[in-house]
């Protein structure tokens, strides 16, 4: 999962071959992205201006029927949006 500029909540549907778009202050959906993998793991937002979602799926355990009709299973996909994301900060080991 990750955040955008907006508050808006992201999740990578594992199983589901897409990523969705949250409102959690409502809890309704606001947008899908279909990805062409089945096994979505995780989105985050990068590249310069934060606008880019970046996918990663995996391939492990598939079936065969499912490779084939998800080729591109075990990618790494790019979307540009037209949100940027939230500055991700690097867990420095300890709590307050």
């Amino acid at each position: 999962m990750t955040i955008d500029d907006e508050g808006m909540l992201w999740i990578a549907h594992f199983g589901g071959a897409k990523v969705s778009r949250w409102n959690p202050d409502t809890g309704e959906k606001v947008e899908e992205i279909p990805v062409p993998a089945l096994n979505v793991t995780c989105c985050v937002f990068g590249g310069v201006n934060m606008n880019e979602l970046f996918i990663t799926t995996a391939r492990k355990d598939m079936s065969e029927e499912d490779l084939q009709r998800y080729p591109h299973a075990g990618g790494l996909f790019k979307v540009t949006m037209n949100v940027s994301g939230c500055e991700s900060y690097r867990f420095n080991g300890t709590f307050k």
